[in-house]
């Protein structure tokens, strides 16, 4: 490939100045320089002959989001219709590099709640159609999965043992959602909001809880050990979903878990910290102003110091926005280099992926050229291993 698009082939070399480079802990107005795939030197001032010119706009890392469920939305664009899973994964990768996304952690659901046999019919073919559009090089972003266990279905341990093997699996969490519970502990909250989604009386939505509840609060005892255990058995980094005590934490600690994922408490948060417990808030939280939850929001955790990591969860976009938000406001104490970390360097790290999330010598050359209007980030270009793919 020729640096024409911006692309650097195994031997070609992409050359791209006039940037403010954001590194891990400062920005450097210069030049970087790619080759093979890999950022081969970072140096100030500017280079003129055969260098694509940033006109002064920021160059930063490929962005490591460890938790979208974005695709499941592209196979069930609505409701009751199913899409075909390779154009639903192109559909889904679309937006994942849109949104600067350079490696992605698909987070699929390993069996669920309430009846729902979807979610199973669906896994092993969504991670297929994944695996084959990679294979083929029809995806721009580097997709990996984040197998999300739900402990309330006694099948879960066997969907998991039949595709956590697979190379493309690289992080497990576990979850449960059960109302009353962890995400949907305000359960009032829950009933309206359900009962808004179907169109049922509160005290309907009210007794589906009760039976639900009886039902399945038993499973995760046996099911929750099992996940743990097989995680810990392909020595893949284990993920807490939704502390909200300390309990739960205490618990996820105990069991070797190193990332809270998502904590809906400040209580949670703090135990968190003093567990040595790396810490994944949702960017759509920040930048709504809260949690559509109703739990704590991120920007107090963020006063506190309680966020290691920032997900996408269900915008893919939110990332980008969230990390120039949360250093464009004078009130929280980040920097762009550390507020772009929570997105970059710190969850490839926590995910095992220590050859990217920064822009260093010996790096991935996954990059993002971005400019800002009124104080949006817009993406120019991205680069993924020195290549042009938007």
């Amino acid at each position: 490939m020729t640096s024409d698009n911006g692309a650097a082939g195994e031997t070609s070399t992409l050359v791209l100045t006039n940037a403010r480079i954001v590194l891990a802990d400062e920005i450097v107005h210069g030049t970087v320089t790619v080759k093979g795939g890999s950022v081969v030197s970072i140096d100030a001032g500017l280079t003129a002959a055969g260098a694509i010119d940033l006109g002064g706009d920021y160059l930063v890392p490929g962005l490591v989001d460890i938790h979208t469920d974005h695709f499941e939305k592209h196979v069930y664009p609505r409701a009751h219709v199913r899409w075909d899973f390779m154009r639903a994964a192109l559909a889904h990768d679309a937006q994942i590099i849109g949104g600067g996304v350079t490696t992605v952690f698909d987070s699929l659901c390993v069996g669920a709640t309430t009846d729902n046999p979807e979610r199973a019919q669906i896994l092993a073919p969504m991670i297929d159609a994944l695996e084959r559009a990679q294979a083929g090089g029809m995806l721009r972003s580097e997709h990996l999965i984040h197998l999300r266990c739900e402990i309330t279905d006694p099948e879960t341990p066997a969907l998991m043992q039949a595709n956590i093997d697979r190379p493309i699996v690289k992080v497990i969490s576990v979850m449960e959602h059960l109302p009353g519970i962890r995400q949907s502990r305000d359960v009032d909250a829950y009933v309206s909001r359900a009962s808004k989604s179907t169109g049922e009386s509160h005290a309907i939505v009210r007794e589906k809880i009760k039976l639900l509840v009886a039902e399945k609060s038993h499973i995760g005892e046996t099911v929750r050990p099992k996940v743990v255990e097989l995680a810990r058995s392909r020595g893949l980094p284990l993920l807490s979903h939704d502390d909200t005590d300390i309990e739960h934490v205490d618990l996820a600690a105990d069991e070797g878990v190193a990332i809270s994922e998502f904590p809906c408490t400040m209580e949670a948060a703090r135990e968190a910290r003093a567990r040595a417990m790396l810490i994944v808030a949702g960017a759509p939280n920040i930048l709504r102003g809260g949690s559509q939850s109703g739990n704590i929001a991120v920007r107090d955790l963020l006063n506190e110091k309680l966020v290691d990591i920032l997900a996408s969860d269900y915008v893919p976009r939110s990332l980008l926005d969230a990390a120039f938000m949360i250093a464009a406001d004078p009130a929280l104490d980040y920097d762009l280099p550390a507020a772009l970390r929570m997105v970059t360097k710190t969850p490839a790290e926590a995910a095992g992926l220590g050859d990217r999330g920064e822009i260093a010598k010996g790096k991935r050359a996954d990059l993002l050229h971005v400019g800002l209007h009124d104080g949006h980030p817009f993406l120019k270009a991205v680069w993924r291993q020195g290549m042009r793919v938007a």
